[in-house]
């Protein structure tokens, strides 16, 4: 029993070796494109908004004093019944910068963020658009001129991070780990040419590619998807850049119980069943090595326990060393990066506790039931 389930270890072992030394590492020389920034282009910063009265007004100061030579703020309130509206009309005149287009009607035919963001799209002045939320708060001045900097002559997409502002409490933390180990899985399949998704929170694609795929058709009656499903369809190993400079990054306000944050990843995870197939398999061999890591690891620690084979303890202590070993170095490297998302002696406790995300996202597929989700 041990030998068979030692070389399935190693099997294991292996692969989660080759993500984080072949994979992730390409994230820790990144240096992205220097121009002047005359030459940036023109940008629409598109902000979806329901009942966000009181996220905008701390949002679009923030957005309206940005620092870059052409850009304009759109905000998209759908159909909001906080006085969403009455604030937009009341300070329109106040703002150089941000606009508003007031959405009275939903239609059975797209979900309501998707048409939304629709509607955006053909009415944004410039042909860049940067997607971000209600409840986010870019770091500083230079988010636009960050983002736009990645665009390049080439390139049609620009993947930014959008970490959550960091709170008390387990929920909190756990969270964000989960986000930045997520980052670093799209970011460094980015820049290997697997661009699978984006947040959108923090999103830069041209007009242009939205109008030539014909924007959400392909899934428009899917909740969900707006950034990374549509990142399935439009994301090529060529027109695809990310942004890791630290002004790029827009923070955001994370879940405050676990039953919501819950609901929020079962949309999540009913959207990436549609993700292509090449994704499905890069993304399911990652997280099936790192539950299959776990699942035979303490399994044949506990066999040697049971049948007290000291070698079989030292052999499994010197893989989960090993394995630790590196994915401390590499993580430790890419949070700095990332801005210290996650305190780096967690790590361990990371490691164990996505693994039991994993586990419990697996029950849900296998017996998922319909159930309705939110706007959001």
């Amino acid at each position: 029993m041990a030998i068979p389930l030692l070389v399935l270890l190693g099997l294991f072992t292996l692969i989660q070796l080759f993500f984080y030394l072949f994979i992730f590492t390409r994230l820790t020389s990144y240096q992205g494109p220097k121009l002047f920034e005359a030459e940036y282009p023109a940008v629409s910063v598109l902000v979806c908004a329901w009942n966000e009265r009181e996220n905008l007004e701390a949002l679009l100061p923030l957005l309206d004093a940005q620092q870059y030579h052409a850009f304009e703020v759109l905000v998209l309130d759908d159909r909001s019944e906080d006085g969403t509206k009455e604030y937009l009309e009341q300070t329109a005149t106040q703002w150089k910068h941000v606009r508003f287009i007031r959405i009275e009607q939903q239609h059975e035919h797209i979900t309501s963020k998707k048409y939304a963001l629709s509607v955006g799209m053909k009415h944004a002045k410039y042909p860049v658009a940067l997607m971000t939320d209600a409840d986010c708060r870019p770091v500083g001045e230079r988010w636009i001129a960050t983002m736009a900097a990645r665009l390049g002559d080439k390139r049609d997409v620009v993947l930014g991070f959008s970490p959550y502002f960091r709170e008390k409490g387990l929920l909190n933390w756990f969270i964000r780990c989960e986000t930045f180990y997520t980052a670093v899985q799209y970011l460094s399949f980015a820049r290997v040419g697997w661009a699978y998704m984006g947040v959108g929170r923090n999103l830069l694609y041209r007009t242009s590619l939205f109008f030539a795929h014909r924007g959400f058709y392909r899934h428009k009656h899917i909740v969900g998807g707006d950034d990374d499903l549509f990142m399935n369809q439009v994301a090529t190993s060529t027109n695809v850049a990310i942004a890791l400079d630290p002004d790029s990054f827009v923070y955001s306000y994370p879940k405050k119980t676990w039953q919501s944050w819950f609901v929020q990843k079962k949309r999540h995870l009913s959207v990436g069943k549609h993700y292509r197939t090449r994704n499905k398999w890069l993304l399911g061999l990652l997280s099936g090595s790192h539950s299959g890591f776990w699942t035979v690891g303490l399994l044949v620690l506990g066999y040697a326990v049971w049948q007290q084979e000291v070698l079989l303890m030292q052999a499994v202590a010197v893989v989960f060393g090993v394995r630790w070993l590196v994915q401390w170095v590499v993580l430790a490297f890419l949070n700095r990066r990332l801005d210290r998302t996650v305190e780096w002696y967690t790590f361990p406790a990371m490691d164990l506790a996505l693994y039991l995300y994993y586990l419990r996202m697996s029950t849900l597929v296998l017996f998922r039931r319909k159930s309705k989700i939110t706007w959001r």
